[in-house]
């Protein structure tokens, strides 16, 4: 096993200087390419996907895990989309970042360039296996694919229809590799390559991401969960409270950029928590709450020390009424995870000082946290939401993908 997981990553290990010069056309082409490929197989991918599905209801998966990882004909269209999408966009790589011209006549240059070899390790969407071909062929990088065996049939699908189409367009060999085994073993062996691969980015729930982040000897971007907050101002508008605060936790509650507290201020509480709780409970959220919470709103749960820093990814929700800004920034401060929080406010002022004081990768002024996404973003498609602050914050898109280098340009000088 090691040596056929050596052979691979050295696979990509040597795609990577042919990848790093293909120029925009060749990589836009293959996109295109990649897209058609998926809407012709759309039965193909549906059908391997059923297998995954029928696997998962066997387990006892709940309804939501098996939401993510179902593929129908409007997710299959939504990934020829994003290529297309991808297509579109500037090449990040090969761009003048800076030019410095110095006193002896030598011009420096800071050009972006690929990262270089790029392990993903994901679970559950098998769409991830689309996004991350895309974003690391434009930007230059070869990729290796370690998906979760939750969604083996489905990845093994997308990635032979992807890769077939994009070699068809003179992509080179081993710019896209997929890791089928689901032994752990395998992995730790792939995190120990530190001499062949460049970066890992784990895509999945918190004990995955600090398994790898625990082992690899590669660097990792990484977020380990997204305990998200809507904070709802004294100044808020109450048409738009209601809809952000439906919309960050029941459009879609599996997802990591999904509310999970909600704040209220006290001096509003009374009014907004009675009307926002039905409307949450007619969509089927359960709601835990502090006590002045449960002193407003008949039935609510009380909320334990351990709610306060819970990522559901379900419809559950807490809920704290706070003393005022600093009482919210502070409570996100303690149990937050920098991934996802917004305010709701009318006041200029509380505004800045929320998207000042609160210490996360995106924070939102009267809008939804689901808009934490790179598809949303512009970029479209993305890699993952990075709550680190080293190189990549936030949606990681195609720039995200890009290191730097200096090309110095001289013409004789020597250092005296």
């Amino acid at each position: 096993m090691k040596n056929n997981l050596l052979k691979t990553a050295l696979r990509a290990r040597h795609a990577a200087p042919a990848l790093s010069l293909l120029g925009t056309a060749a990589k836009n082409r293959a996109l295109l390419a990649m897209a058609r490929a998926v809407r012709a197989e759309n039965d193909y991918l549906v059908s391997e996907n059923k297998k995954d599905v029928a696997a998962a209801r066997r387990k006892g998966l709940t309804q939501g895990l098996v939401h993510r990882l179902r593929l129908d004909e409007e997710k299959i269209a939504g990934i020829a989309d994003s290529l297309e999408r991808v297509a579109g966009l500037p090449d990040p790589v090969g761009r003048i970042l800076e030019t410095r011209k110095r006193p002896n006549g030598l011009v420096i240059k800071k050009v972006s360039v690929p990262i270089g070899v790029i392990l993903i390790i994901y679970e559950s969407r098998p769409n991830v296996t689309a996004d991350c071909m895309a974003l690391c062929l434009k930007s230059g990088n070869p990729v290796i694919l370690k998906g979760g065996s939750e969604a083996i049939s489905s990845n093994r699908a997308l990635y032979r229809v992807l890769s077939a189409a994009a070699r068809k367009k003179g992509i080179p060999e081993g710019a896209f590799e997929f890791i089928g085994t689901g032994d752990r073993g395998a992995l730790k062996f792939l995190l120990g390559l530190n001499q062949v691969i460049d970066l890992v980015i784990p895509r999945g729930g918190e004990g995955l991401i600090r398994r790898v982040a625990a082992v690899s000897k590669i660097p990792v971007i990484k977020h380990f969960k997204g305990v998200c907050h809507v904070y709802v101002d004294k100044d808020a508008d109450p048409g738009k409270s209601e809809d952000i605060v439906l919309n960050a936790k029941a459009q879609n509650p599996a997802v990591c950029n999904a509310m999970e507290t909600l704040l209220v201020h006290e001096s509003v509480a009374k009014k907004f928590l009675p009307g926002i709780s039905g409307l949450l409970r007619e969509k089927g959220v359960e709601l835990r709450g502090c006590e002045k919470t449960r002193a407003i709103v008949p039935g609510v749960r009380p909320a334990s020390e351990e709610d306060w820093g819970a990522e559901y990814l379900d419809l559950i929700l807490s809920i704290r009424v706070v003393k005022d800004l600093e009482a919210a920034v502070g409570h996100i401060e303690k149990y937050g995870s920098r991934h996802s929080d917004a305010i709701v406010t009318e006041n200029k002022k509380t505004a800045e000082a929320f998207t000042g004081a609160v210490d996360s990768a995106c924070v939102f002024v009267n809008c939804s946290t689901r808009f934490n996404d790179g598809g949303e973003f512009g970029m479209g498609a993305e890699m993952g939401i990075s709550t680190d602050k080293l190189h990549a914050r936030g949606p990681m898109g195609l720039e995200e993908l890009t290191s730097y280098k200096y090309v110095v340009l001289g013409n004789g000088q020597i250092r005296q």
